[in-house]
């Protein structure tokens, strides 16, 4: 459990075998105004996503990454984000990706350790990137949610996560998105120049004894970059179960994906979930054509 302010948050310790599990606890929904605090410790403002995660993004607009020849967009691969959901027993947990160079993995992580918030995977999402880039799963559990706020901001400071900016109107992208929304059965969205269509697992999905609001930590999302003349680069991660993988790769394959990783990005979710990140180029409609099957595989659902 996570200790009072100013002590260190601490991260939510596993389960011993042969110990019966807690009973299940479930989220609650919250409001932008009960995280003021939280906010204010990590020093900008964040949403609210399905009325119960409290969601922070911090994009490495710092950076300039080209992966195979393309100059990769902030909102492409590079958005580091947290979450914070509140629980019926009035515990917090966080979950978070978070963007790193090289360079930045080894302090950001003691960091991290100073504040006992862990770190579930440590991963790549692009192939062949310049500079190099790593993504940092964090997690923590506790009733100290300030306290968590703090050690994520003495870790972000550690590396050149830029301050927040101003919202700009979001413009149109240079892409058939509504080509794109067919192809994949799925009502997409704009995010700083990327168009992005996400699913959620139709499970429930728990971590130890909490039950994960649907898509935190469990969603598959195919980021589409223009490139021009209808073309573009994507960025995509698939969720799924064990018995998913084979079929999901061999989608991704025929596809024309390059696939980039197979992982896990929590340590005590259930059903234990798997994540492929991949990587396309091409005529954007072609290509979500050709990736549907991989979506289908999966037992998904669209957002939005």
């Amino acid at each position: 459990m996570l200790a009072g302010a100013p002590t260190p948050a601490r991260a939510l310790a596993t389960g011993t075998a042969g110990v019966k599990s807690p009973r299940l606890v479930e989220p609650v929904p919250t409001a932008l105004s009960d995280w003021e605090k939280v906010a204010k410790a990590l020093g900008r403002k964040g949403d609210m996503k399905r009325k119960m995660m409290y969601h922070t993004a911090l994009p490495r607009r710092d950076l300039r990454v080209r992966s195979r020849r393309v100059t990769v967009k902030p909102a492409l691969a590079l958005g580091s984000h947290v979450s914070f959901v509140r629980y019926a027993d009035k515990s917090t947990m966080v979950m978070g990706d978070v963007v790193v160079t090289e360079r930045e993995l080894q302090p950001f992580t003691d960091v991290l350790q100073e504040h006992e918030i862990a770190q579930t995977a440590i991963h790549k999402h692009l192939l062949s990137q310049s500079p190099h880039i790593w993504w940092v799963h964090v997690h923590a559990h506790g009733h100290h949610p300030v306290a968590v706020a703090r050690g994520l901001r003495a870790a972000f400071d550690r590396t050149g996560t830029p301050p927040p900016r101003p919202p700009v109107r979001e413009q149109r992208v240079d892409l058939d998105t509504a080509g794109i929304d067919a192809a994949l059965g799925v009502k997409g969205s704009t995010d700083e120049g990327i168009y992005k269509c996400v699913f959620v697992r139709r499970e429930t999905i728990t971590d130890g004894h909490l039950v994960l609001p649907p898509g935190l930590g469990s969603t598959s999302a195919f980021n589409f970059q223009p490139l021009g003349g209808g073309r573009a680069a994507i960025s995509g991660d698939c969720a799924m179960i064990a018995k998913e993988v084979q079929d999901v790769l061999v989608a991704l394959r025929c596809a024309g994906a390059e696939l980039v990783e197979l992982h896990n990005h929590g340590l005590t979710d259930e059903p234990r979930l798997f994540f492929i990140h991949f990587w396309a180029v091409g005529d954007g409609v072609k290509l979500a054509r050709a990736l549907r099957p991989a979506v289908d595989a999966t037992n998904v659902v669209p957002v939005g």
